[in-house]
């Protein structure tokens, strides 16, 4: 009888690379926020997929890149973090990308020691199969024997993906319940939709220069939650652009995230949201420090 296998799984690859849509592709539902910009993701996201073979904790990080902003260096610590606690490796390399080798030595670096390192090809369902080939042989080159062509948005070659990522996982028990999705708490989980879908609403520099902090969340009886939330981004103008002329625009960002709020956890929800100015909150590591303790607990 083969033995059960556990273990953390990390997911590093490029920003708009395509992890948080694998990472939902992998639990059949949505855990980690994705739009259609690059470095939606900030903090490290934990997801569990529980299988009779296997349980693998999944650890989805900020994208791969080098930036002197203060938020950046943050980000970059997240993913610093992850890589270092993982059993294994799981790099993730879009086709149409040049930078395969430098994303590849900057995933072993974070990661601190050698371990396992399986690498995933997404997006073959957007590029003809020829283009794979120098991917593949580069990766190969480089000491990679186990790469797999992958559409996350298809599901083409992700159960093989899976199966090869439990495999390197050391043998163990559950370290999760059976029908535990994520250890993020509903307060994280809310900031998140609320961002995702200011990120949907607005354009340009104004999702990069926000932040989502729940200042309130309340179970209020059975069937309803409360939640109170402030926008805050870094100048007036952008306040203005996330307002809208008349609320207009705030109102659709509210409307929308408490939608999937009561979609996601099957009650009702009050949303209040504020959008404040904080001057360079990006640059500031005091707030910054103050954001990821918030979501600790």
């Amino acid at each position: 009888m083969t033995a059960y296998r556990s273990g953390y799984c990390c997911i590093l690859g490029r920003p708009n690379a395509g992890k948080s849509t694998l990472l939902n592709r992998f639990c059949g539902e949505k855990v980690a926020i994705v739009t259609d910009k690059p470095q939606t993701t900030r903090d490290m996201i934990t997801a569990i997929k529980t299988t009779p073979a296997a349980q693998i904790i999944f650890l989805d990080t900020p994208g791969l890149h080098e930036s002197p902003k203060e938020l950046n260096k943050v980000m970059q610590a997240a993913a610093k973090e992850a890589a270092e606690s993982a059993d294994m490796l799981l790099v993730i390399f879009d086709p149409r990308d040049t930078s395969a080798r430098e994303d590849l030595h900057l995933a072993r670096q974070l990661a601190g020691s050698a371990k396992p390192v399986i690498a995933a090809i997404n997006k073959i369902d957007l590029v003809e199969k020829v283009r794979l080939l120098p991917v593949m042989q580069l990766l190969a080159d480089e000491g990679i024997a186990e790469i797999y062509p992958i559409s996350a948005k298809t599901g083409e070659g992700v159960e093989e993906l899976e199966r090869g990522i439990a495999a390197c996982l050391p043998e163990g028990p559950m370290l999760y319940p059976e029908d535990q999705l994520t250890d993020q708490n509903e307060r994280f989980l809310a900031s998140e939709i609320i961002r995702e879908k200011l990120f949907q609403y607005t354009h340009k520099e104004i999702p990069y220069s926000s932040v989502v902090i729940v200042e309130e969340y309340k179970e209020r009886s059975e069937s309803l939650n409360a939640v109170r939330a402030v926008i805050y981004v870094e100048r007036d103008s952008q306040r203005g652009i996330v307002v809208g002329q008349g609320g207009q625009m705030i109102k659709q960002i509210g409307q929308a995230a408490r939608e999937e709020l009561e979609q996601r956890f099957g009650k009702k929800f009050f949303l209040e949201l504020n959008v404040k100015t904080r001057k360079d909150w990006t640059k500031d590591e005091k707030f910054l420090k103050e954001i990821g303790r918030q979501y600790k607990g």
